[in-house]
């Protein structure tokens, strides 16, 4: 766990990376992750990168102007980018004197958000060495109103989507994700977003925000994350009257409806990631959060923060005082 966020901090990257030091592991993304499990056949000195404009175009991948001479030859970058170089340190200088210019939380929000859409490695580097300042930022209590907003300033996918058109396909939807070593799924209905109620599909920000701040924080793999929406519809009049809304324009399912689609999803999850992937609850109304809980706590690795998570803290603070 230190050393990806040491990895973080200085910048390694896969373009850098001496394929010898992954025969060991198996093959490795940009933070040196996505080790092969044991029952893929893989060659473990392959490591594929896109290059020229795909490159640049990647978040996972891309350096901005922080690729060196010999990169930019290696990778068809000539002509791409300016002349210039800059170092991974003087890029985060720079967006930091950036974002302190931005007099409002959201426009600090947005610019952090696409920050990651283009850059992940800074992103979390940026994140990682000015948490104090920036984690209010990305997570709570500006994630509010970028959930409230998110339909305006949703630019392109930070997760997946789930909705009830994908009923019987769900295990095909978790096929789309383009990685596939998942460890932590952070999911959410949207139907209690944080204290603002119902914002349906507009809650995906609280799952984006969540695993930002485990990987920030906790040194989980970015790769390793997944954020997910499952949209039942809302109740929400305002979204429903919306006509930019992005989430279906329906009242929300309950019942059987809603249960079958939560079931699929659970039963696709194991399917298609194995039975170690930790599956968190998040923002779900008490009424569907304690049942799913109770249902799904013996057969999968899962957890809810709003109950256990407050839980534990109320048991620490009354075990401490005494």
């Amino acid at each position: 766990m230190e050393s990806t966020l040491k990895e973080m901090r200085v910048g390694a990257s896969v373009l850098d990376m001496d394929p010898k030091s992954t025969v060991g592991g198996g093959v490795e993304d940009v933070y040196g992750e996505d080790r092969a499990t044991e029952d893929l056949l893989v060659t473990p000195w392959t490591i594929s990168v896109a290059s020229g404009y795909t490159l640049l175009r990647d978040p996972q991948h891309n350096k901005g102007l922080a690729f060196t001479e010999k990169e930019r030859d290696a990778h068809y970058l000539r002509g791409l980018l300016p002349p210039a170089i800059l170092s991974q340190q003087l890029q985060e200088k720079k967006l930091l004197k950036t974002i302190r210019q931005y007099q409002l939380p959201l426009q600090k929000y947005t610019a952090m958000m696409e920050l990651e859409e283009r850059n992940e490695r800074l992103f979390y580097k940026l994140l990682i060495d000015n948490v104090e300042e920036l984690l209010p930022v990305v997570y709570t209590p500006t994630v509010g109103e970028a959930c409230q907003k998110y339909g305006s300033i949703f630019k392109r996918p930070q997760g997946l989507y789930i909705s009830l058109k994908e009923k019987g396909k769900v295990l095909d939807v978790l096929k789309n994700w383009p990685r596939k070593s998942i460890q932590v799924i952070v999911v959410t209905d949207g139907e209690r977003i944080l204290g603002l109620g119902d914002l349906g599909c507009q809650g995906m920000g609280i799952p984006v925000g969540k695993l930002a701040l485990y990987t920030a924080l906790g040194g989980i793999r970015p790769s390793a994350c997944l954020p997910v929406t499952i949209d039942v519809g809302t109740n929400n009049e305002e979204l429903l009257n919306d006509e930019f809304y992005i989430g279906l324009k329906q009242r929300r399912a309950t019942g059987q409806v809603y249960y079958e689609l939560l079931h699929e999803f659970m039963t696709a999850v194991k399917q298609n990631y194995g039975e170690k992937v930790l599956i968190q609850f998040e923002d779900f109304a008490n009424h569907n959060a304690f049942e799913l809980l109770a249902k799904y706590g013996t057969t999968h690795l899962v957890f809810n923060d709003d109950i256990q998570g407050d839980g534990f803290c109320c048991s620490c603070r009354g075990f401490f005082q005494h």
